[in-house]
């Protein structure tokens, strides 16, 4: 008479690695690499949506340099055409709040023209404007310049 003992068959003895303990064996190591590639996943996506905010915050900080700068030849235009002055360089401190914490460096040079047969003379004014944010060298630096030639000719 020969007993039956779950998973032996015939009187062998079972083959190691199989029968109940070899299934969860195997779903162990199935669940602990579904965790390792979602952890990667979550990273990945962690790393994207880090570099999208940077580069929204950059291009913000960019569009208020040259709008720094912008700033700074209307106000050099200013000062040249209508009060006729053209200082060698004239420093801002912006007080705007989008605008808050930019120097902005203006520069004029002025030449003279003279047009017609009687001459009349008239001014070209030659306006840079360097707006400046931060350390060079730091991630929160950025700088901008504008250029602009203006006259007072009719």
């Amino acid at each position: 008479m020969s007993r039956s003992y779950k998973g032996v068959r015939h009187g062998r003895r079972p083959l190691a690695g199989s029968g109940p303990r070899a299934v969860r064996g195997f779903a162990l190591i199935a669940a602990v690499f579904v965790i390792l590639v979602l952890a990667a996943l979550a990273a990945f996506a962690v790393r994207v949506g880090a570099t999208q905010q940077q580069t929204a915050d950059f291009t913000l900080l960019n569009a208020r340099a040259q709008a720094a700068a912008d700033s700074g030849i209307e106000f050099g235009t200013n000062q040249a055409l209508v009060h006729g002055s053209c200082a060698a360089s004239t420093t801002l401190n912006l007080t705007a709040i989008a605008l808050q914490g930019f120097t902005v460096t203006v520069t004029c040079t002025m030449t003279n023209h003279q047009i017609g047969a009687a001459p009349t003379t008239y001014h070209a004014y030659a306006l840079t404007s360097a707006a400046q944010l931060g350390t060079y060298g730091t991630s929160g630096y950025v700088a901008r310049t504008a250029v602009r030639t203006v006259t007072d000719a009719p």
